[in-house]
């Protein structure tokens, strides 16, 4: 990809001096030339082909972070003991009055 990359701005700086040198040409024009055959579509160039690598580099982060999520996760639980009944500090999700029965809904 690089190699493509440097064998096109050497090219459009050969156009650029072209541009410069020749009796109707001016700075400008050679400034333009290089920006608008050289830059612009290399930027483009390279934005594109770089694509997989990016996604690549997004989905190792995503999985780290994840990792790092279930290690983190991994060591809460364990420092918990679970022979403590409601430990966590939540209220409990049984009504106040235990002779009324939860109503669900008919399927």
């Amino acid at each position: 990809m690089y190699l493509i990359v440097i064998a096109w701005f050497y090219v459009t700086v050969m156009m650029a001096v072209a541009e410069a040198a020749s009796p109707q040409g001016s700075i400008l024009g050679a400034i333009i030339t290089f920006a608008l055959y050289g830059l612009l579509p290399m930027a483009i160039l390279i934005y594109i082909l770089s694509t997989p690598e990016r996604k690549r580099k997004l989905q190792a982060r995503r999985e780290a972070e994840q990792r790092a999520y279930d290690e983190a996760q991994a060591t809460l639980h364990s420092e918990t003991p679970s022979h403590l009944p409601d430990a966590s500090g939540h209220t409990p999700g049984t009504t106040e009055d235990s002779s009324i029965a939860p109503v669900r809904e008919k399927l």
